[in-house]
């Protein structure tokens, strides 16, 4: 897909087409890029992912056994999380940049690294809810930093790759977080600790340690970073400049700011994401409890639960490198939002089948629900255009739509248990829901694309004249 029509190309896109993107030099320098930031990225995220989802690990361990939870407390404590989350989202995009990645980073690591160990010290429900929710607000100043880097760093066709790659560490953080739990369980009662309060323990404290490795090793922005020669720094630039088009601006924009609020867009991308996130919150806290409902006792769970972590690695994987290629988003965020759907289905039909059977379905499921989401990231990160507006959007949308995790903290009721039909239909109904309104935006995109490429020379004249119009420039195009 071309950024700009040819008929309107300017003297900056003419040289877009002498510019040869997949020459020896912009791949060895892109590869320098990629050897240090997306298995940093990979890593902190994995990080990150482990330390809210290992209370889904801590409940096969009776935490809340030995806490006396009420009924619907560990609901309210998973949802709480996202509450945090939601609060700190935003500012966290305007801190990341006005503080600069790798130092922002290293604070927002260490605050949920002790957060995450604390946990280790609770005695009751408030407790656990406490902790919860710092965590939420700990992680959110790192929630927006990956994709945020990734599309300063790479062209828009380049982002669904780098993105699946770092988010695949979620996949990975839920294979090992079952197999590390099973290890962690042996320590129960050593130095007087049960096994939940080492799981808490052992998992936080990596997390304070790739703190002190992201101040170390993370790059800056392109335009200063310390991994680049000046050569490198300019061959980047120019290429980034290139993809994006008119939407070039760098330097922080009121106007950007506030137009992000009045592009429908941005609260198209929201919606999506937020009903996604019903099933990603939902899934990823409560693989465990489903796995166990099959039948299996508490310690084989653990173990249990690390093949479904992996499959849908691979499937995340795959979903990217072919977005990337294709240049295509819509299709693909439909086709892993209707294969999660699927999945549930199946989960309802086969709730008294044997245990494979339950369990192939619930891989399914896994793989459309951690597939969808690095498709959803860069979706929007290449349909927004200049650095403040691209940063605000990625910000709102991220924090907005972990709406969809308070919900989905609270559709897996105890009593429900061991079957969770209740659950798996809530999911079923709004994946469905979201397939419709992927293809809507799709439609909207596309219709869009080709409203431009239809302009006549003065029409184009006519909507180019406008002050920091980023994405608005009718030279823009869409990912559709």
């Amino acid at each position: 897909m071309k950024d700009v029509e040819d008929a309107h190309l300017d003297q900056e896109t003419m040289s877009d087409d002498c510019f040869d993107h997949d020459s020896k030099e912009v791949r060895r320098v892109r590869w320098k890029v990629d050897r240090r930031l997306i298995p940093l990225l990979g890593l902190l995220y994995l990080c990150s992912y482990l330390d809210r989802s290992n209370i889904g690990n801590a409940k096969v361990a009776h935490l809340d056994k030995d806490l006396n939870l009420e009924p619907g407390v560990y609901n309210v404590a998973l949802s709480v999380f996202y509450v945090g989350y939601i609060l700190g989202d935003v500012p966290a995009n305007v801190a990341l940049k006005k503080i600069g990645p790798r130092i922002w980073v290293f604070m927002v690591m260490t605050a949920w690294g002790v957060v995450s160990m604390c946990m280790a010290a609770i005695t009751d429900g408030a407790g656990l809810i406490a902790t919860r929710f710092f965590l939420g607000l700990a992680e959110s100043g790192f929630a927006p930093a990956p994709v945020y880097l990734i599309s300063l760093w790479y062209r828009r066709c380049e982002h669904a790759l780098r993105i699946g790659i770092y988010f695949s560490a979620a996949t990975i953080a839920g294979a090992f977080g079952g197999l590390i739990a099973y290890a962690i369980a042996q320590l129960h009662t050593a130095g007087g600790l049960k096994a939940w309060q080492w799981i808490f323990i052992l998992e936080g404290l990596p997390t304070i340690l790739c703190a002190l490795l992201a101040l170390w090793l993370l790059p800056g922005l392109p335009e200063n970073s310390r991994l680049l020669t000046p050569e490198e720094k300019a061959l980047t630039i120019q290429r980034l400049k290139l993809d994006a088009g008119p939407a070039t601006d760098t330097a922080f924009s009121w106007k950007q700011l506030w137009a992000a609020f009045k592009d429908w867009k941005i609260y198209a991308h929201t919606l999506l994401l937020l009903l996604h996130n019903v099933a990603f919150a939902s899934v990823g806290l409560f693989v465990p409890s489903i796995t166990m409902g099959f039948g299996y006792d508490h310690v084989t769970t653990q173990i249990m639960t690390a093949p479904v972590f992996v499959v849908a690695c691979v499937a995340t994987l795959l979903f990217a490198i072919s977005s990337d290629r294709l240049q295509e988003r819509g299709f693909h965020v439909f086709a892993t939002t209707f294969l999660m759907a699927a999945g549930f289905v199946l989960l309802i039909l086969t709730s008294h089948s044997s245990t494979i059977v339950r369990y192939v379905s619930l891989v399914i499921c896994a793989c459309g629900v951690y597939a969808a989401i690095p498709l959803h990231l860069c979706w929007p990160s290449g349909n927004f255009g200049g650095h403040t507006k691209k940063g605000v959007a990625i910000g709102f949308i991220i924090a907005v739509s972990q709406v969809g995790g308070i919900i989905g903290g609270q559709i897996y009721r105890e009593d429900d248990a061991p079957l969770y039909v209740r659950g798996h239909t809530i999911n079923a109904v709004l994946m469905f829901i979201n397939s419709i309104l992927i293809l809507g935006l799709k439609f909207l995109l596309r219709r869009e694309n080709k409203r431009r490429d239809q302009l006549t020379p003065e029409e184009f004249e006519k909507e180019s004249d406008q002050k920091d119009a980023t994405d608005a420039h009718p030279g823009y195009r869409f990912y559709e």
